[in-house]
């Protein structure tokens, strides 16, 4: 043989190679110097083809027989296969008339076997060529007359089989991540096209490539492979096709991929046997063990993401024109979403498409078939599915209501999804139960305009008006947060699609939707009347606004009042509630309505008693103005002995804005409260009010009479008795003493308390006294008629030696210096406290009240000589006590 021509020595294969012809043999040899000869020809006949084909099958099977045998080293295997490819590409498609395509693809066969190996992108280029020229072929009629032809097409079938088979292949076992490749170029022949032996060539082909696959136990790069869940969607889908070739085709697909599943995601050994043997009692067998299989497979086998896809193949045949496809998407959504739905992926790319084709499914099958997906999922995935919606919503600026319209229609979902974004209102508080698959959270935001949208439909008026009170209350709480508190989270939880909302605004409209969906329109207009919305997002006057807002409600008798107050309640339980202000403020107002007076029980008493113990003076005072309701209704003044204590200690409180408006509402009770409901209530006053009748304030000790003189008025003879008359007698000298007060109003309010006084301890006498005499008449008159007292009052009148009014101090010295003057002897050791404190006085900045007490001391010293006189065994001794005293 001739040695190779000049110009490929010009460009040897390989330069470290001695000879193109080491290591081969004749026929070999032949095979080479022709494949040189064939690719220098522009025209070549079939036959040259076919020569040119066994050629490189010869030369492959040389090589591949040597130990390190590279066919780089005779000729570039990339030119060859390129050479191949066209050869299949110049190959008619409208019929099949020789053999070159079928040899070309044994030729690849043969080429795959050899080192170097091809690259995944000369692969699918060959797949790609050998697919093509194929399928692309009108339909073989195996007749008589055709046999030849149809002959050839089988082997040619076979043929191509065998090449994706050997392209597959890496070392020893299937290349998953190829196959992936080789399928994504088979299955559009079948869902592109609209030809059925097209559809059926592409699902055999795939068929018969999973067979082969499933028969090698181990698969390499299986973790690569991404599309299981396309596949068995579409194949699912398949299974269905009124074409019997097509869905018999799709069924063994099927179960030869649902074996390579089990095989390789195996779990017990025993499992995978059972599940295999249920597979092959399935082969061949109707549509509905298809589906079957399908939906355990799509529970246990599947990941998230693949489950996803699956989905999302029926989803896009629903928007299908085929009545057929929309059929079978829906039937298999139907089955495979029929029980409890496990974890998916990919939700927001679901929820995306629906959003997109949503207005473009007609088809009353395929449109409740998409309610029920969304239905599923956004039950599930509620904060996945709305913050998708919202995002779409603020990209399409379309309007398509369609998604909200939906979800809207399901009371079931309704409800849950209305509380489950009730509880995203509330960053603290968490959904019980939340599944590991929630990978994202939304927002408040996010929630509050979710409500809004689903609010504007017109959805399920029960579950409306269920919920009304809770998003009533959480949505008015949003409000205030954002307003007073300036909503610093909603830059933190900022989501994608929320850059240009108002958050305050937004959350405001949704408590407008709320109120206008629940039938309380008139209630809207009204507040925007009274100015009352315009409050609600100022932040000097944010709690007007949710006072007015409460009365609207009490004013329009809203049937929700009740249930709305057991809203706030459940909400203040929390000792550590955020919106407490809030909801106070509120209640000061609802506590209004009779129909909420009248639930009002000791358990809800309690709670808001529970709340004086916080420190912030704006909420003491809300508290403090909410017990003055309590006074104005019959069921809940009987609820007021709970809350006396708190409102009396409020009397010490260290915050003098709080013990002012705790007087202030001491004295409007006295106004409301009767002595048959709160007998106790206004005792209790009497006794606390006694500190504040020395109180340096003005204010304070003014208001402390008034409110004693109020309470006196209002005691009748058949009420007063003990500890009430005990405290009105402990009550005279400081009533008659305070005749003397720099402040004339509060000498004003004591003479008229003295009558009353006197008229309640039938002193009829001394009423005649107090109404009209000085002070110092007064006592006079009191000693004189009320010996046996004597001693009662000059502990009453010692108490006041430490008033900081002067003219109060110098009428008790003087008081007590005349009580003293007419003790008996019998009584003198029990003065001696009395006359120690007498003896302090002496030293009283005021020169009047130290005089007045050195005079006392002077008579008592001549008394003493006079006693001691009568009675010299006297123990009783003034000298010793000055002398102790000095």
């Amino acid at each position: 043989m001739a040695l190779p021509s000049s110009p490929i020595w010009r460009n040897p294969p390989n330069s470290s190679q001695l000879h193109p012809f080491s290591g081969l043999r004749q026929r070999e040899r032949e095979a080479y110097q022709f494949i040189l000869e064939f690719l220098e020809q522009e025209e070549m006949s079939d036959d040259d083809k076919l020569k040119f084909l066994r050629a490189v099958e010869t030369l492959s099977g040389a090589v591949h027989a040597q130990a390190n045998g590279n066919m780089n080293d005779y000729y570039s295997k990339t030119i060859l296969a390129k050479k191949i490819e066209t050869l299949i590409l110049k190959e008619s498609t409208e019929s099949v008339t020789s053999n070159v395509r079928q040899q070309a693809m044994q030729c690849i066969v043969a080429l795959s076997q050899v080192n170097p190996p091809f690259h995944l992108s000369q692969k699918l280029d060959l797949a790609n060529v050998g697919i093509s020229s194929i399928f692309s072929l009108p339909l073989v009629m195996h007749t008589l007359d055709r046999k030849e032809s149809a002959n050839l097409y089988l082997q040619t079938v076979q043929a191509l089989d065998d090449m994706l088979q050997a392209l597959v292949m890496d070392d020893m076992s299937p290349n998953m991540f190829v196959l992936q490749n080789f399928l994504e170029i088979i299955l559009p022949w079948s869902t592109l096209s609209d030809k059925v032996h097209e559809q059926t060539r592409a699902l055999g082909m795939i068929s018969r490539l999973l067979r082969f696959t499933c028969n090698f136990p181990e698969l390499s790069h299986m973790t690569e492979f991404s599309m299981s869940g396309t596949l068995m969607g579409t194949l699912g889908l398949f299974c269905m096709n009124p074409s019997n070739k097509i869905s018999t085709e799709a069924a063994e697909a099927l179960h030869y991929f649902l074996k390579i599943l089990v095989l390789q995601r195996r779990g017990m050994k025993h499992q995978t046997e059972a599940i295999l043997k249920d597979l092959q009692k399935h082969f061949r067998g109707e549509w509905l063990a298809s589906m079957q299989d399908l939906t355990l497979f799509f529970m246990k086998y599947l990941t998230p993401e693949e489950r996803a896809d699956m989905i999302m193949v029926a989803m896009e045949a629903l928007v299908s024109p085929s009545r057929h496809d929309v059929a079978a998407a829906s039937q298999m959504l139907k089955i495979i979403l029929k029980f409890t739905v496990p974890e998916i992926g990919k939700v927001p790319e679901i929820i995306r498409y629906i959003y997109n084709h949503m207005n473009n499914i007609s088809e009353a099958t395929a449109q409740k078939t998409v309610r029920t997906v969304l239905y599923v999922l956004a039950q599930t995935y509620t904060d996945e599915v709305i913050l998708t919606l919202c995002e779409m919503e603020d990209q399409s600026r379309k309007g398509i209501r369609k998604p909200w319209e939906i979800l809207a229609s399901f009371p079931n979902s309704y409800k849950v999804i209305m509380e489950y974004l009730l509880q995203r209102l509330t960053p603290q508080q968490r959904p019980e139960g939340q599944e590991p698959s929630h990978r994202t959270e939304i927002s408040p935001l996010i929630a509050t305009r979710a409500i809004h949208e689903l609010l504007l439909e017109s959805g399920p008026q029960m579950e409306v008006q269920t919920f009304f009170s809770s998003l009533f209350m959480a949505l008015l709480f949003r409000v205030s947060f954002l307003v007073v508190e300036g909503g610093a989270e909603t830059v933190q939880d900022q989501q994608p699609g929320t850059e240009c909302v108002d958050p305050v605004r937004s959350t405001m409209e949704a408590l407008k939707a709320l109120m206008r969906s629940s039938g309380y329109g008139d209630n809207v207009c009204y507040i925007q009347n009274l100015g009352g919305w315009a409050l609600l997002v100022s932040p000097e006057r944010h709690y007007d606004g949710v006072v007015l807002l409460a009365r609207a409600l009490v004013i329009k008798n809203c049937w929700h009042n009740s249930s709305i107050f057991s809203s706030i309640l459940t909400s203040l339980q929390d000792p550590h509630c955020r919106d407490h202000l809030t909801a106070l403020a509120f209640l000061s107002e609802l506590l209004q309505c009779p129909q909420v007076a009248a639930i009002v029980d000791d358990i809800a008493t309690q709670i808001l008693a529970s709340w004086f113990k916080c420190e912030e003076p704006a909420t003491v005072k809300l508290l403090l103005r909410m017990t003055e309701i309590f006074a104005k209704h019959e069921n809940m003044v009987r609820r007021l002995r709970i809350l006396q204590p708190c409102v009396l200690n409020c009397c010490y409180s260290s915050n003098s804005d709080v013990v002012k408006e705790t007087f202030l509402v001491l004295k409007n009770l006295l106004e409301l409260l009767t002595w048959k409901y709160s007998s106790s209530f206004l005792i209790h006053i009497t006794y606390t009010l006694v500190p504040f009748f020395e109180e340096e304030s003005e204010y304070l000790r003014l208001t402390a009479f008034e409110i004693y003189g109020g309470l006196l008025a209002k005691v009748k003879r058949r009420v007063f008795v003990l500890p009430l008359r005990h405290q009105v007698l402990s009550s005279i000298v400081l009533l008659v003493l305070h005749l003397k007060d720099v402040n004339i109003s509060v000498a004003e309010i004591c003479r008229p308390a003295l009558c009353r006084t006197a008229a309640l301890l039938g002193w009829s006498k001394l009423k005649a006294v107090f109404a009209e005499k000085d002070v110092w008449t007064v006592l006079r008159a009191l000693l004189e008629q009320e010996k046996d007292r004597a001693l009662w009052f000059l502990k009453h009148s010692v108490a006041l030696f430490k008033s900081p009014q002067v003219p109060i101090r110098q009428a008790a010295v003087w008081f007590a210096g005349q009580i003293i003057q007419t003790v008996d002897l019998e009584q003198m050791d029990e003065i001696q406290e009395s006359c120690t404190a007498l003896m302090h006085m002496q030293r009283d900045p005021d020169p009047m009240v130290s005089c007045l007490a050195t005079q006392t001391f002077y008579i008592l010293e001549a008394k003493e000589k006079l006693l001691q006189a009568k009675t010299p065994t006297s123990c009783f001794c003034w000298r010793k006590l000055q002398r102790s005293y000095f």
